[in-house]
């Protein structure tokens, strides 16, 4: 039996990716700060992976290891994060840094652990959703492109583990329509240069739906070769 753990399932592609596995028949928690409403096989617990006190509560709870009881197979996407803050290192909120770091990649490292512990008598696959960004450097995504990199890392280290029941995969998804793309958008242009390029792509229609998105990241998820290349880009 297969079971799957989805971060920030609310909105975006998390919710494509909880949509698309439930609609596959396979029972989802999703964390997140709100609920969503994806219908039946999906359980929700609220988590703010923002707040490393309240993490932490909840890593010590019983939540995560009850619903992964009597699996085979476990599988983690650790979807949620943020882009802020934005602009020079001049500019930016030192606590909304922190915070980012918190949610980008405290949370899915620790996450990941627990996730891990949690099945050990079953496979683990770990998908951290990365970024382009975690690859190269962007004016005004200091803090954003250091977290993606973050989890790339994170995802090598892990191979050279040499588990071969635990597989961690730091895959860029590509450019997706979500509520990120319209932030973005939305950000002057003195804080990041590179703004115009994503209007571009919205303008142009270059943005991948977050349906279409799911299907292809959850093909790969369930992939045998799941883990062969722990940095990978599902474009290629």
């Amino acid at each position: 039996m297969i079971k799957a753990v989805v971060t920030g399932h609310t909105r975006g592609l998390g919710a494509a990716v909880a949509a698309e596995l439930v609609a596959r028949g396979i029972p989802v928690l999703g964390l997140a700060r709100g609920h969503a409403e994806i219908g039946e096989g999906m359980e929700q617990a609220t988590v703010d992976f923002g707040d490393g006190a309240a993490l932490a509560h909840w890593l010590g709870g019983h939540t995560l290891r009850s619903f992964l009881s009597g699996c085979d197979t476990a599988l983690l996407v650790n979807n949620a994060g943020v882009v802020t803050p934005v602009g020079r290192l001049a500019e930016q909120d030192p606590l909304a840094a922190l915070r980012a770091a918190t949610i980008n990649v405290a949370a899915p490292l620790a996450l990941s652990a627990a996730f891990v512990q949690a099945a050990p008598q079953a496979e683990r696959r770990i998908l951290h959703v990365s970024s382009g960004a975690g690859r190269s450097a962007y004016p005004g995504w200091s803090v954003y492109c250091a977290t993606k990199a973050a989890l790339d890392q994170h995802a090598r280290a892990v191979a050279l583990d040499g588990d071969a029941r635990v597989r961690c995969v730091s895959l860029a998804p590509g450019v997706i329509d979500t509520d990120m793309q319209a932030e973005i958008r939305a950000t002057p242009d003195a804080r990041f240069p590179l703004r115009q390029r994503f209007v571009d792509m919205k303008e142009g229609g270059v943005l991948v739906a977050p349906g279409d998105c799911a299907v292809a990241l959850v093909d790969y998820l369930l992939a045998k070769r799941f883990g062969s290349e722990p940095v990978d880009d599902l474009r290629s």
